[in-house]
């Protein structure tokens, strides 16, 4: 089960850097127009991005979030990769919520998130769904504060294990509201500014963040990403190099969504950041979330150069297994 931002997203190009523009000492009275090169329009939001990724991937996740009346043609969309929709709630006087990003030439980003009727995510119920569906883990990723507060409370009533991705929404949450959408976590995913920000908010070290949570799933953008589990284990694993124009909207997403998918299938944490790395670098490698798509023979290729052919094995086994499975769900 995903809970999560069901967006549009608009995508803007800066031929320049950011910094280049910033006045040391006039931060407090910012005031920047960059003048865009490209526009690209996408279907996008955190919830939808991460199950588009897994249904593509075979694993047919239940997309809890809200949308507006625009939602018809994104929905067919969803269903033809794979996503269980039925979780969605559709404001009918409202519009789906709007994603606007500008990226510069070092993938430094600008972004502001409209929420439309994302808004109303709060009052879908969890229960009702995990009734009528096999429920092995709820991700609980940016979405409406109160609806993620709300779904982490009932996940822990249910006693379902959950995964929390607090991400875009943190520069909204309080320390209460912070400490309670980490607190028990299965997994806490974050890049690694955002693992910062967690830390402030929260007002832990960083022992005692990882201490709160089974695993601690912090990505480095093309360093790959590091695991720390509440022992004080680590374990960093090298992302899968990316080729051609970069695009970084929804990379970590997609990451989460082969990281996710290769647990669903049985692999160990490590070897399944190995599969979140390559889906996150077939994201980057496009423009849009949800444009990417696999040859798997060029993935078993790339996974091999990374990490090398033993190491790969296993990935090779679940990704066989998930296209396997995408291709039954197409088919039927």
């Amino acid at each position: 089960m995903v809970s999560g931002s069901i967006s549009s997203d608009f995508l803007h190009h800066f031929p320049g850097r950011f910094a280049d523009h910033i006045v040391p000492g006039g931060l407090d009275r910012l005031s920047l127009s960059f003048l865009a090169d490209e526009l690209a329009t996408h279907w996008g939001g955190v919830g939808a991005n991460i199950a588009f990724g897994m249904g593509v991937l075979g694993s047919r996740p239940l997309l809890v979030g809200a949308a507006g009346r625009d939602f018809g043609p994104y929905r067919e969309w969803l269903w033809c990769h794979g996503v269980d929709c039925s979780g969605v709630r559709v404001v009918e006087d409202s519009h789906t919520a709007r994603f606007t990003c500008t990226t510069d030439d070092d993938q430094c980003q600008l972004a502001t998130f409209y929420p439309g009727a994302m808004s109303e995510a709060v009052s879908i119920e969890l229960a009702p769904l995990a009734a009528r569906h096999e429920v092995g883990l709820v991700v609980i990723g940016a979405n409406d504060p109160e609806a993620m507060l709300a779904h982490t409370r009932q996940a822990k009533a249910l006693g379902l294990p959950f995964a929390a991705d607090p991400s875009q929404q943190l520069p909204r949450l309080s320390k209460p509201m912070c400490r309670e959408l980490v607190e028990g976590a299965t997994y806490l995913f974050s890049n690694e500014y955002e693992e910062l920000l967690i830390r402030r908010v929260c007002e832990w070290t960083e022992p005692e963040l990882t201490s709160q949570v089974g695993l601690r799933v912090t990505t480095l953008a093309g360093e790959g990403c590091e695991l720390a589990d509440m022992r004080g284990e680590r374990v960093r694993i090298p992302a899968v190099p990316a080729v051609g124009p970069v695009e970084p909207t929804g990379a970590g997403d997609g990451f989460r969504a082969g990281f996710l998918t290769g647990v669903d299938h049985g692999l160990a944490p490590r070897q399944a950041a190995r599969l979140g790395c390559l889906i996150a670098t077939l994201v980057l490698e496009t423009s849009g979330s949800q444009m990417w798509s696999i040859d798997r023979d060029e993935a078993v290729d790339r996974l091999c150069e990374t990490y090398g052919a033993a190491e790969s094995a296993g990935v090779i086994e679940v990704l066989d297994a998930a296209l396997f499975e995408a291709a039954e769900d197409s088919r039927l």
